[in-house]
């Protein structure tokens, strides 16, 4: 007797699953897409001509005030977010974040659109060592020995770039600290809020900045919104999302991958913005500039290798069964 063709039950049944897609291969994905959107960010914000830096920040802080809405509106997140604003310390702490943020995007602008993209690379590929300076300055923690030789380094970098340059590299060092102070503000109150609800304080403080921002550039240069092209106001428009997304991927990748991933991949944004630099904008490279790119680098790589080689023993520990 025959056999008739199998039913498609049964080859459902035979056909063996596909294993789901691990919490941590998710998060590496998370995680680049986040880091890859911060280094093109300087080719959408020259693709913004002629908005000038003030002008772009300040829409950038009141769209994303309202995208940010927008998401809490569709998750039904209003009820938690109204529980922050009855935590005095936590609104006034994202205040201060707010602050800081704000004076790293105007900086940041300011850099894509003044031809120092290479510049601001820079300040964020010395922002992990300006992180580790911190934590001994204001929580007196302790430093390991690759730690000092890698904040020892860098420090030396900047003397070099100081004495190439006839001047401290003030826009890396803007970005770098005033980033720095943002993180270890974030890292403090991270468990309370998250990277929705946190962007969102921090813009409800920032818009009345924003907003006598455009009325000062109204009356001084006049505002380039809704006057240039539909596609120029569309990319204006876009500034909230442009901000947010990212944040949601990194959000979302830090809560799937482990500390000492996430400390690796972070390089990827900068290594993105230099490229852009050096290599689409043709930013200038003299030879003082090169040595202390390659010294900051040396110091990233002694900090990751500190830090690859203490991430070792949590991870093990954290095998061990209870």
């Amino acid at each position: 007797m025959e056999k008739g063709p199998p039913s498609p039950e049964n080859l459902n049944r035979a056909r063996p699953a596909r294993p789901a897609r691990s919490e941590q291969s998710k998060g590496l994905i998370y995680a680049v897409l986040a880091y890859a959107l911060w280094g093109a960010l300087p080719l959408y914000f020259l693709l913004l001509a002629p908005s000038g830096a003030f002008e772009i920040v300040a829409w950038r802080v009141l769209f994303s005030l309202v995208f940010c809405a927008l998401l809490i509106t569709v998750t039904r997140k209003w009820r938690s977010f109204a529980g922050l604003l009855l935590r005095p310390r936590i609104v006034f702490a994202m205040g201060l974040a707010g602050l800081l943020i704000f004076v790293n995007w105007q900086t940041y602008v300011f850099a894509a659109l003044s031809g120092h993209v290479v510049e601001a690379a820079l300040g964020y590929f010395i922002n992990p060592i300006v992180t580790v300076f911190l934590g001994v300055i204001l929580l007196r923690e302790k430093l390991r020995l690759l730690q000092w030789v890698a904040v020892g380094i860098s420090l030396g970098a900047v003397v070099v770039l100081t004495v190439g340059y006839g001047s401290l590299p003030w826009v890396s060092l803007i970005l770098a600290f005033s980033f720095g102070f943002y993180g270890l503000i974030k890292k403090r109150v991270g468990r309370d809020v998250d990277a929705v609800a946190g962007l969102t304080l921090e813009t409800v403080w920032l818009a009345p900045i924003a907003v006598v921002q455009l009325i000062v550039v109204g009356s001084v240069s006049g505002l380039t919104f809704g006057t240039v092209s539909t596609w120029h106001t569309l990319g204006l428009l876009a500034a909230g999302v442009v901000t947010a997304v990212p944040l949601l991927f990194f959000a979302a990748a830090a809560r799937r991958l482990p500390l000492t991933y996430m400390g690796l991949i972070q390089y990827f944004a900068p290594i993105l913005q230099f490229l852009v630099g050096v290599f689409v904008l043709l930013e200038p490279m003299p030879p003082e500039r090169w040595l202390g790119f390659a010294l900051v680098w040396v110091a990233l790589v002694v900090l990751t290798t500190d830090m690859v080689l203490t991430g070792r023993a949590p991870r093990r520990a954290s095998l061990e069964p209870a």
